[in-house]
C-alpha cells in the first residue's frame, strides 16, 4: 500500500511500520535532483543548515530552511529536493518508512491513535510536508529506532514497532503544541494590531502602518487578520470609524461637516458615502432621527 501516514485504511485496519532506508549522512555543497518515493520520510537537522524545496502543485514550490534540531516530514508521493550551499556542512538523519498488513507483536498504529488523540488529528489532517522545531524528543526516539534497527536487520521485532509509535506520538503532540503555541501568538498579534486601530483611528493609517505597529509583514498580517476577524484590515477600520462616526452624532453636538475629520477620513464626501453604506442613512438622516427620537422620549414623559 501507499506509505502516507494519511491512507485512510490505516485507521480501520491494522498495520504494522515497514522501514525502507535509515541513515545518517552528513552533505556539503549538494544539489539533489527533485525526486519522490512512495514511503514516508523523516529529515532530522543534527547540525548546520540546509534547504529543502517541496513542489507542493503543479506549479507551485516552497523552499524550507532546516536548522540544527529541525525536522521536516514529507508525505509520500511529494517531489522534493535537498540543497546544501555554502562551506557549512550539514549532517542529518533520515528515516523513510510505509505500512504493511502484517502478524503484529505490539499494537497497531489504529490501536495507538484510538488512546491518543494528537495522533488520530495527525493522521486525518494530511499535509505535503511538515516542519517542526524539536526539545530533542522527537531526536532520541528517532535515534533510539535507528539503532534498533541497525542491530535487528533481518527482524526488527517488537522493540522496533514501540520505538516507531513512541516516535509518531511525539511528532503528534509536539505538531500539537506548536499549534496552541501559534494561535497564541496570533491572538496576540491580532489583540494589539486592534488597540492599535482603536487608538489610532482618527490618523490617516494604511495597512503597512498597522503592520510596523505590530512588527509582522503586511501581506502575512492581513491574512491572520482576516482567518481571524473574518474582515480584512480595511474593512474593520472603515466599521470602527463609521461606529465612532454614529457615537459623535448622537452624543456630541460636533457639527456633521466636522465628523469626517474625528474618525480619520480626510474626504467629506468619501465619509458620507461610508456612512451610508454602513448604517443605511447619511449623517444628516441619522443624526435627525437621533433627535427625532429625544424629542419622542421627552414628550412621552420618558425623562420623569
Amino acid at each position: 500500500m501507499n506509505g502516507s501516514l494519511f491512507e485512510p485504511r490505516l485507521r480501520g485496519g491494522d498495520y504494522i511500520p515497514r522501514f525502507f532506508a535509515y541513515y545518517y549522512k552528513q552533505w556539503h555543497d549538494y544539489t539533489m535532483s527533485y525526486h519522490d518515493h512512495h514511503s514516508t520520510e523523516i529529515m532530522y537537522m543534527i547540525s548546520g543548515f540546509c534547504r529543502v524545496d517541496v513542489q507542493t502543485g503543479e506549479n507551485t514550490e516552497e523552499s524550507i530552511t532546516l536548522r540544527k534540531g529541525e525536522f521536516i516530514m514529507l508525505d509520500a508521493c511529494v517531489p522534493h529536493r535537498l540543497v546544501v550551499e555554502g562551506e557549512q556542512p550539514c549532517r542529518m538523519l533520515n528515516v523513510e518508512f510505509g505500512f504493511t498488513e502484517g502478524v503484529r507483536v505490539g499494537p497497531s498504529i489504529r490501536q495507538i491513535a484510538t488512546e491518543e488523540q494528537e495522533l488520530t488529528t495527525l493522521m486525518s489532517r494530511p499535509f505535503p510536508y511538515l516542519v517542526l522545531s524539536d526539545p530533542e524528543e522527537v531526536y532520541y526516539a528517532l535515534k533510539s529506532l535507528v539503532l534498533e534497527l541497525d542491530q535487528r536487520k533481518e527482524q526488527p521485532g517488537a522493540m522496533a514497532e514501540m520505538l516507531f509509535m513512541q516516535l509518531l506520538v511525539r511528532i503528534a503532540r509536539l505538531r500539537e503544541e506548536a499549534e496552541r503555541s501559534n494561535t497564541q501568538q496570533t491572538d496576540m498579534y491580532i489583540k494589539r494590531c486592534i488597540e492599535f486601530l482603536h487608538l489610532n483611528y482618527d490618523r490617516d493609517i494604511v495597512v503597512k502602518d498597522m503592520a510596523a505597529a505590530v512588527n509582522l509583514h503586511p501581506g502575512y498580517l492581513h491574512r491572520i487578520f482576516k482567518k481571524h476577524t473574518g474582515l480584512t484590515l480595511t474593512a474593520y477600520l472603515t466599521m470602527l470609524r463609521m461606529d465612532k462616526a454614529c457615537m459623535l452624532l448622537q452624543q456630541t453636538d460636533i457639527p456633521i461637516q466636522e465628523i469626517a475629520d474625528y474618525v480619520g477620513v480626510a474626504s467629506r464626501q468619501y465619509f458620507h458615502m461610508l456612512f451610508k453604506k454602513h448604517t443605511g442613512q447619511t449623517p444628516v438622516e441619522y443624526r435627525s432621527a437621533v433627535e427625532r427620537n429625544v424629542r419622542n422620549y421627552a414628550e412621552e414623559g420618558g425623562g420623569s
